[in-house]
C-alpha cells in the first residue's frame, strides 16, 4: 500500500515540475526525494516521470496518479478535519498575502465576520506585489493570496471573486489634465509614465497600448511611494481607483476611457492541504463571493 507521505511528495513534484524546487518546499534533500520517487515508480511498476535536465514531466500514468492522489489527500484531509475539529472552538492561524486592491475591503469584512465566529483564530496579512505574494505561497508562508488576474500558471488554483479593479491616471492636482473628467487611453502615449513593476513581469496581460507604446520614466511595486514622484512632477502613475487618498495633497485621479480593468482572484497552490482554520476561511470566501 502506498504511504500518504509518498503521495504528498509526489504531488509536490507534480506541481513544481522540478525535483530541486519540490525538495526545498518539502524541507528534504534532493537526493532523498529523487530516491523516494524512484521507489514509488518501482513499487507501482510504472514510469511516472519523464526526467529532463531542468524539468520533470508526468507520463500518462503519472497524470492518472496525480488526479487520484489529489482525491485521496482531499478525502483524508476532510476526514481528519471532521474528526478532530470542534467548529465551536476552531483555532490556529491563517496567512493571507494581499496585493494592492480595494477588494481587500471585502476580504477584511469576511475576516471580521470570521473572527467574530472563531475568536481564537489569528489572522495574518502580508502586503506586497504579485511576485512577493506568489513567492510566499510557493514557500508555504501564505495559505492564499488576493491577486489581480490573469496569471494563468498551472501550479496554482484560481478562485474568481467576480470583482474587478479599474485603472486610472494619478497626476499632479494643478496640471492641465486634472481639468478633464476622464483621460483617453491615447493620451497616455504622450506622457511620462510611472508603471507598476508587475506590468513587465508577465503576471498581468497589459497589452492595451501595443509594444513600447508608452514612455516609461519610473516604476513602483506599491503605489504609496509613487505618489511622491507624481507630486514632484516625475511622471503620471497608472494605478487603480480608490487606492490613493488625494485629499490635502497636490494629487488628482482620473479614470481612463475606454475602461481598463482586471479581475480579482484568490490564488492557492494546487493540491494544497489547508489547516482546518484556513480551510474554513477559504470556504467562507467561496460562499460569500459575488
Amino acid at each position: 500500500m502506498i504511504e500518504t507521505r509518498l503521495l504528498h511528495y509526489f504531488l509536490a513534484v507534480a506541481r513544481e515540475q522540478n525535483i530541486t524546487k519540490a525538495a526545498q518546499e518539502l524541507f528534504i534533500s534532493q537526493s532523498t526525494l529523487s530516491r523516494q520517487m524512484m521507489d514509488l515508480e518501482k513499487q507501482l511498476g510504472k514510469q511516472l516521470f519523464i526526467r529532463g535536465k531542468r524539468k520533470v514531466t508526468l507520463t500518462e500514468d503519472g497524470i492518472f496518479l496525480r488526479n487520484r492522489a489529489h482525491e485521496i489527500m482531499k478525502l483524508l484531509e476532510n476526514t481528519e478535519t471532521a474528526l478532530h475539529t470542534d467548529t465551536e472552538n476552531l483555532s490556529g492561524d491563517i496567512f493571507i498575502g494581499c496585493g494592492e486592491t480595494v477588494a481587500m475591503d471585502t476580504i477584511a469584512g469576511m475576516m471580521a465576520e470570521f473572527h467574530e465566529q472563531y475568536p481564537e483564530v489569528k489572522l495574518h496579512t502580508y502586503s506586497g506585489d504579485a511576485d512577493a505574494i506568489m513567492d510566499r505561497i510557493d514557500k508555504g508562508l501564505s495559505d492564499m493570496g488576493l491577486l489581480l488576474g490573469p496569471m494563468r500558471q498551472e501550479k496554482y488554483d484560481y478562485l474568481n471573486l467576480h470583482q474587478k479593479d479599474i485603472y486610472g491616471l494619478l497626476m499632479p492636482g494643478d496640471c492641465e489634465l486634472a481639468k478633464q473628467e476622464t483621460i483617453n487611453i491615447d493620451q497616455l502615449k504622450t506622457l511620462p509614465m510611472i508603471l507598476a513593476d508587475q506590468t513587465f513581469s508577465g503576471n498581468q496581460d497589459l497589452d492595451w497600448f501595443g509594444e513600447d507604446a508608452l514612455n516609461v520614466v519610473a516604476t513602483y511595486n506599491l503605489i504609496y511611494n509613487a505618489t511622491f514622484l507624481v507630486e514632484h512632477g516625475v511622471g503620471y502613475a497608472l494605478c487603480f481607483d480608490r487606492l490613493v487618498n488625494t485629499s490635502g495633497r497636490n494629487l488628482a485621479f482620473r479614470p481612463i476611457t475606454p475602461e481598463l480593468s482586471v479581475g480579482l482572484y484568490i490564488v492557492t497552490k494546487k493540491y494544497q492541504t489547508f489547516s482546518p482554520a484556513a480551510k474554513a476561511f477559504y470556504g467562507k470566501i467561496k460562499q460569500c463571493r459575488k
